[in-house]
């Protein structure tokens, strides 16, 4: 199988464990969100085929979310829904893509930094977008929990612990998982 044809089969894999990944995700709650895990397949793919893929995979995470797990935001506003969940998938891999390749020459150390842009590009515009799109509504939300401030109601209702549990397990997996692939491709080269 030549270069080409094994990039489409892995880019393919990839797009598929987003989908399910994703999909599988709306019942792995912690707070008001769910913990997503599709950013560790966005991480493997930008160390395996680059920023691109990495925009790639993250525009189909954002396509998911958005009809499967963003109906309250699409009640509020279906412009900047679509917008929010499009452009934090594809930016969280286009930026982690970014770094990966600035810090290349080390693999643990490019996918560690790639891990954690990936989550922290993610979780930041989904906040700027709720402050954007949606901020009346979540100011209406917050004063309906009892909160004064509609800030420290994101922050702690859709952040809080999701964004830590988040980063931790795409730091260890996506580390484990491209390390795993590179002693995959290290022994695979020297049976040859």
């Amino acid at each position: 199988m030549n270069n080409k044809t094994k990039t489409i089969v892995g880019v393919g894999l990839l797009t598929a464990i987003v989908v399910v990944l994703q999909a599988l995700a709306i019942g792995i709650r912690f707070g008001v969100f769910n913990i997503t895990l599709v950013l560790i397949p966005i991480i493997v793919g930008v160390a395996l085929y680059g920023q691109w893929v990495g925009a790639w995979l993250g525009f189909v995470f954002g396509l998911v979310v958005l009809f499967t797990d963003a109906g309250a935001f699409l009640a509020i506003n279906v412009p900047g829904t679509i917008i929010t969940c499009i452009l934090k998938g594809m930016l969280a891999g286009l930026v982690a893509g970014f770094v990966y390749n600035a810090l290349k020459k080390n693999t643990l150390t490019a996918v560690i930094g790639a891990g954690v842009v990936a989550p922290v590009v993610n979780t930041g515009l989904f906040l700027i977008g709720c402050r954007l799109f949606f901020y009346d509504t979540i100011k209406m939300w917050a004063e309906g929990a009892g909160f004064a401030n509609a800030g420290v109601y994101m922050i702690t209702a859709f952040v809080g612990i999701n964004f830590l549990v988040e980063l931790l397990i795409n730091l260890v997996l996506s580390t484990v998982i491209v390390r795993l692939i590179e002693i995959g491709k290290k022994s695979g080269a020297a049976t040859k």
